[in-house]
């Protein structure tokens, strides 16, 4: 039986989390949002890998995108930690909507906000925080998982007034439906990953295609793809930043992604808790509810302190993200602040729903259940945004400087 509650404000929970009134608003309408939306999509898009095509424009009327974006490009004008808060409450209900508005809304609009120019921003801004445009980013390729910089193949070259882009991106989220894509290429080959630049790409542009839609194990509702550019021709006005510049955008960019995966971890970890407190109170073995066994009060107690452990932690770090501009990304505190929060958050998170399935026993272990699809999502978040064992050589990196 499905706990359809919401996670209603408490004064106590409230005081210890730190959230200001606004802010427990903010997760509140959210999680409304989330239950009412997602939810009722979230079978369908796991049995089936579909994507409801209507529900990014229905969340842009609702002012869902461009939350960082100010009024003038369609957004709401609010804070990093705002965003945080939202992914959280849609990961409650239907995770793979909730990646995909991150890959939107923060790998690629929030991206081109930070580090477009004011044409760049004019141009594409508006419909993304509309969501008539979804935004995706392009990095990751065949050859280059955690090595995405230095072992980069995807070339870009100048030709007239167009840069011409060849090459291949793999597992894109987003990269099926995706209208407009921030993609990075080498454009001074000789200068390794400090030769990279970033380049906003749309559907559109000849030489530009969806090579295979990717079917995964976990987050199946989430679109992902291989991309192909075969001289794709990319007006030289959609170059981002400056030409060999690009690292900068993606090492910024990467510790934003890793301070909002946190609490789609988060969000999963609730709702993993909240079924497995509802099914021990309702399923009966010899005579007694499961919950009066202490093995499983034990296991209840465990996923307890984990989540609230992975909410400080997952709160402390987006509001320190609230103070970085774009220039700060990819080194010190704040990048080995991310690393950490998304490192412990996917673990801990792996911890919260081992035990959320041993407390549904064999129910938790068929498909079609709920907290089998949760299940099933936990292990990208300890791959995607850098494994586990990058986030470690992040955090040894920062603490060992000299």
């Amino acid at each position: 039986m499905n706990d359809f509650r919401t996670f209603p404000a408490v004064s106590v929970m409230q005081a210890f989390t730190g959230l200001s009134d606004d802010e427990q608003q903010i997760l509140d309408q959210a999680d409304r949002i989330g239950r009412a939306e997602f939810y009722p999509l979230a079978q369908r898009m796991d049995d089936e890998e579909w994507w409801p095509s209507d529900i990014f424009p229905k969340l842009g009327e609702n002012g869902y995108f461009g939350i960082t974006a100010p009024p003038e490009f369609g957004g709401s004008g609010m804070d990093f930690f705002s965003s945080g808060l939202i992914v959280q409450a849609f990961a409650r209900w239907n995770h793979a909507l909730a990646l995909a508005w991150v890959a939107h809304e923060n790998l690629c609009m929030n991206n081109i906000l930070r580090n477009g120019n004011d044409e760049q921003r004019r141009k594409y801004l508006p419909a993304m925080n509309k969501g008539t445009a979804i935004g995706a980013l392009g990095l990751t390729e065949p050859g280059a998982g955690s090595d995405a910089l230095g072992s980069m193949r995807t070339t870009a070259v100048r030709d007239g007034g167009h840069y011409v882009l060849n090459g291949r991106k793999i597992y894109i989220t987003n990269g099926p439906v995706a209208d407009v894509l921030l993609v990075y290429a080498k454009t001074d080959k000789e200068k390794g990953a400090h030769g990279i630049s970033a380049f906003i790409i749309e559907k559109d542009f000849p030489g530009f295609q969806v090579a295979q839609k990717l079917t995964k194990m976990g987050f199946r509702g989430s679109q992902t793809a291989e991309l192909v550019f075969d001289n794709c021709r990319v007006p030289a006005e959609n170059l981002v930043g400056d030409e060999n510049r690009g690292v900068k955008i993606v090492m910024s960019g990467l510790d934003l992604e890793r301070a909002v995966i946190a609490p789609i971890c988060l969000g999963i970890a609730e709702r993993a808790f909240e079924l497995s407190v509802n099914y021990a109170q309702q399923r009966k073995q010899f005579g007694r509810r499961i919950a009066d066994f202490q093995m499983v009060q034990s296991m209840l107690a465990d996923m307890y302190v984990w989540v609230e452990s992975m909410r400080v932690f997952t709160y402390q770090v987006l509001r320190a993200c609230n103070a970085i501009d774009e220039s700060q990304g990819g080194r010190g505190d704040i990048h080995m602040l991310t690393a950490a929060s998304v490192m412990h958050a996917a673990n801990t998170m792996n911890k919260v729903l081992d035990h959320a399935v041993q407390v549904h026993g064999g129910s938790g272990y068929i498909w079609e259940s709920e907290i089998n699809r949760l299940y099933r999502a936990n292990k990208l978040l300890e791959i995607g945004a850098g494994t586990t064992e990058v986030r470690k050589m992040i955090i040894a990196g920062e603490l060992l400087k000299a």
